[in-house]
């Protein structure tokens, strides 16, 4: 079922409404698709690289937007839909416990890796971060940033190098994405260290 579905997301890339099914991509990935918006975007920048930044913005704001709805399943209604949709892809058990530790600067690793690298998946961290009440304007900021670095880091490979990047992309870039995330994250917990604030874990 993952490989149909993988092809099928591959084989929007070729369609005229192709911006549109990125949208769409990008939206549902964050709250409930299996199939990351990367797998559209690459191609799509790859034949229209004049357009990469246009689709980096586009595939950011849609993003963003799935995020506040993933956040609004976990926030409004876990029970009714979120739990579902974490059972029927497995996540469930590792959802919960992330929930029972979860405390606001955990919320931020996890948003900060799932963005750059996919780490957790972001529709876990997405109805997540609404299951403990995180706030909406703080979540919503750390979409775009990581989001956003994301998707404009692609962007700016694919039209700078084309088509000699992609198998860099496919097999490298979420290494040097996890570790750009782990270096901020080690930065901005190094700091609260300094400061002797913040608590990672809350059990």
């Amino acid at each position: 079922m993952f490989e149909r579905l993988y092809l099928w997301t591959l084989s929007l890339a070729a369609r005229r409404s192709a911006q549109v099914w990125l949208a769409v991509v990008a939206f549902i990935e964050s709250s409930f698709f299996l199939i990351p918006a990367d797998v559209l975007f690459v191609p799509m920048a790859l034949a229209k690289p004049q357009r990469a930044y246009r689709l980096a913005l586009i595939a950011t704001v849609f993003s963003t937007l799935g995020g506040i709805a993933g956040y609004a399943l976990g926030y409004y209604a876990f029970d009714a839909l979120a739990r579902p949709v974490l059972a029927f892809y497995g996540k469930l058990d590792a959802f919960e416990q992330l929930r029972a530790c979860a405390g606001p600067d955990t919320t931020l690793l996890l948003l900060t890796t799932s963005g750059l690298a996919h780490l957790p998946p972001i529709k876990v961290v997405t109805i997540l971060a609404g299951a403990v009440h995180i706030g909406l304007g703080f979540f919503v900021l750390s979409c775009i940033l990581a989001r956003g670095a994301r998707f404009l880091a692609l962007a700016f490979l694919l039209r700078r190098y084309g088509e000699t990047i992609r198998h860099f992309i496919e097999k490298r870039l979420k290494l040097i994405a996890l570790g750009g995330a782990a270096l901020l994250i080690l930065l901005y917990f190094g700091l609260k260290l300094l400061t002797g604030s913040g608590q990672m874990f809350t059990c």
